[in-house]
């Protein structure tokens, strides 16, 4: 069998360490040293480079495996991206009473929709370019796209790319595996263009276990030309992975579903052994890339183990944040996050209200949070939490408004006020999540729609803010962007405490057995 050379290229995206195809090559060369490997990341590169620095690479490295990572499709946020804040834009069209506010937020959305369709096209360009010169080369070259946007839009990406292409859900170690030792890789989540659909509920089968070892620096650095870009400027956090899978069934979330429900924990010395490397290398900051750092109460002691033998190894300068499962904590674990170095994390509640964080089948308790936040911040915690908030959510009242504003409250009085930063969402309704299955149900999306669309009609039911309340948080919004757009968050908490006041924290932290939303609390 003719030796493989693999090129994996990063498709454009905002410069983000890119581990997931960092950690593929370093599985590759553990299992096949004579593999010929390269790194391509687009993240590094300007736009009117990204074909000439493809194309030379692939000109001097000729691969037989081509490998695209393809991070970003969807862009609905809340916050300013490459094309600006697409969620003000929106509000500034549906829910401004001043037409040339709504005039410039249909501006302001046209550029959006242009800006967001020409990146999709020009991803799809690089790969059907990067494929075309490859073959110049190697007729018989094979073509892998993965990544998280093709692993949540695995349906819709088959239109938009090359007959044969392999599209891979979730993680790739197990296909790279089989497809390099000429093995079926049929069973594995993902398929060929041409060759059939995608089974039913791919994306929903458990990935196999994997006994992930510390990715081997040294190696990577030989392969990877932009290697020291991420390592040249202090203020970038390197991933570094601990688990895999999220227990979890939060109804909006997709995470869970990429990375399957089975939690898998890689070992500690192999986590703390790939820091070190890192470490000698002069990163100081690290980003647990976890879906959830403690995911729940049975993973504590692991995460125990890893503080302390990053302790005992000596690292005693690092800064490190994650997202984190506050209703996990203890003291113990609080001392350790402490003495580590945790310089920021996020708790993603999304309400306030324990009422809906149930109906939303998130399994926080939130007066659990609450003590252990206290934990924290008594261990000698003084550093930012980000809270995200999605208000609106399934059965959201005034009540639960108020509840929200006084749990909110609450943690700042915990962390002090400028620590605690509340990051408001409003859900980008995602494929394949049971609140999808909830949109069907109540005939708010009907099976078969486009979830890449961009188009206005589709956009606003994706962009979850239903009435009757859309109106009123459309208004609250567009005044905390008038107001204090460089503090958007603290000021929607400020403008809806003055306008509905705040309940008693005890509200906030009880709720009904009995969910009124007979849906959710039967799926």
């Amino acid at each position: 069998m003719k030796k493989q050379r693999i090129l994996y290229c990063r498709l454009p995206c905002n410069p983000i360490f890119p581990i997931g195809i960092v950690y593929l090559s370093d599985h590759v060369h553990k299992l096949f040293p004579e593999t010929k490997q390269r790194i391509l990341d687009l993240g590094t590169v300007p736009p009117l480079d990204f074909k000439k620095t493809l194309k030379k690479c692939i000109d001097e490295f000729k691969p037989t495996l081509l490998i695209f990572s393809w991070r970003d499709i969807q862009i609905y946020a809340p916050v300013g991206g490459r094309s600006g804040n697409p969620l003000q834009n929106a509000f500034e069209v549906y829910y401004s009473q001043n037409i040339f506010t709504r005039l410039r937020g249909a501006l302001g959305g046209l550029r959006v929709v242009k800006d967001y369709y020409s990146e999709l096209w020009r991803n799809v360009n690089l790969i059907k370019l990067g494929f075309r010169q490859a073959q110049k080369y190697h007729s018989e070259v094979r073509l892998i796209v993965g990544g998280g946007a093709a692993s949540v839009f695995y349906e819709q990406v088959q239109y938009y790319l090359p007959h044969g292409t392999i599209v891979s859900v979730g993680e790739g170690e197990g296909l790279l595996q089989k497809l390099l030792s000429n093995k079926d890789f049929s069973n594995e989540r993902c398929y060929v263009i041409g060759e059939g659909k995608p089974r039913e509920r791919l994306i929903h089968e458990f990935p196999d276990p994997l006994y992930k070892t510390a990715c081997n620096y040294d190696y990577i650095e030989t392969i990877w030309d932009e290697f020291n870009y991420y390592f040249e400027e202090s203020d970038f956090y390197i991933g570094v992975q601990t688990k895999r899978g999220c227990p979890h069934n939060c109804c909006y979330c997709v995470y869970t579903v990429v990375e399957g429900k089975q939690v898998r924990i890689n070992p500690v010395n192999e986590v703390v052994e790939e820091m070190s490397q890192l470490y000698k290398r002069g990163i100081r900051n690290f980003w647990f890339t976890d879906a959830q750092f403690i995911p729940a109460r049975k993973f504590i002691k692991d995460a125990e183990e890893l503080l302390e033998a990053i302790i005992k190894s000596g690292m005693t300068d690092i800064n490190w944040a994650a997202y984190i499962r506050a209703d996990n904590l203890t003291p113990r674990l609080c001392d350790l996050m402490v003495k580590t170095g945790i310089s920021y994390f996020e708790i993603g509640i999304t309400s306030g209200s324990q009422e809906l964080v149930r109906k939303m089948r998130m399994g926080y308790n939130l007066k659990t949070v609450l003590q252990n936040c206290r934990y924290l911040k008594d261990a000698g915690f003084n550093s930012l939490v980000s809270v995200n908030y999605s208000f609106n959510v399934i059965d959201e009242t005034f009540d639960t408004i108020r509840q929200t504003i006084a749990y909110h409250r609450n943690l700042e009085e915990i962390f002090g006020k400028d620590n605690v930063e509340p990051a408001i969402f409003f859900i980008g309704l995602q494929p394949h999540t049971h609140l999808e299955e909830y949109a069907f149900q109540h005939k708010i999306l009907k099976p078969g729609y486009n979830p890449m669309s961009l188009m206005p009609w589709t956009a606003r039911k994706l962009l979850w803010n239903p009435e009757p309340l859309g109106s009123f948080f459309g208004e609250v919004c567009l005044q905390a962007w008038k107001k204090n757009p460089n503090d958007f968050g603290r000021e929607v908490m400020n403008i809806l405490e003055y306008k509905l006041g705040k309940s008693k924290i005890e509200q906030a932290l009880s709720a009904p057995i009995v969910s009124k939303n007979k849906y959710l609390s039967q799926v």
